[in-house]
């Protein structure tokens, strides 16, 4: 059975351009996909460790580092929550990215679970000819791959501005060490920058959703 996660990375609910298209392409995916299995994560009602001492410490394990027993239970609370972010991230066959640019970046939690799933030894390791994904690997040979729904007020993925488009280059820098090059991209962008235009570049935005959706 195929799996889908689907990730947001919005603290609100209501229809911002990044969850409308995203739910515009789930929508559709669904209805193309009835039997495949689909996991929402709102990364901001999820509980989403962050790298802090408790993890670099688990980080070193023996025999630079502790144990798990020897652990105290916040910092094993935190471990464990770690491996079931990465297990859900590689387990998953399809993964959806929908998120707003503040200051030219993604908000911050989205960059708190990229920390959590990237983890060396689980997701990627050292290899003779560079750093290789894990969970990549295997994803490759099934297929795995990745759809990043990114909304900004201003035009970021060409352009005068195409330089600070941080958001979408280094998610997918991250994607491709864990060995998944399968990354499209559908930007909701410009509709502050051309507020006459908003309403149009969300129409062709979530058009977009539809047609990627379908053969995703």
């Amino acid at each position: 059975m195929t799996t889908l996660l689907y990730i947001t990375t919005h603290p609100l609910d209501t229809d911002t351009n990044s969850l409308s298209v995203s739910r515009q392409f789930i929508k559709t995916y669904r209805e193309v996909n009835p039997n495949d299995t689909i996991i929402h994560l709102g990364l901001y009602k999820a509980d989403i460790p962050q790298i802090d001492a408790d993890l670099l410490k688990r980080w070193g394990q023996p025999p630079s580092g502790p144990s798990f027993d020897e652990l105290s239970p916040e910092a094993k609370e935190k471990a464990v929550r770690m491996r079931e972010l990465v297990e859900q991230f590689v387990s998953a066959d399809k993964i959806v990215i929908a998120n707003p640019v503040w200051n030219f970046l993604f908000p911050p939690v989205l960059k708190a679970y990229i920390d959590a799933i990237t983890v060396p030894g689980m997701t990627f390791k050292q290899a003779d000819n560079g750093l290789r994904g894990l969970g990549g690997l295997v994803g490759t040979a099934t297929g795995k791959k990745i759809a990043h729904i990114q909304a900004s007020g201003t035009i970021l993925s060409h352009g005068d501005y195409q330089e600070l488009n941080f958001s979408d280059s280094y998610l997918r820098a991250v994607m491709k060490l864990l060995g998944i090059e399968d990354f499209q991209s559908i930007f909701v962008e410009g509709v502050a920058q051309y507020k006459e235009q908003a309403q149009e570049i969300k129409s062709k935005a979530l058009q977009q959703a539809i047609e990627l959706a379908k053969k995703f």
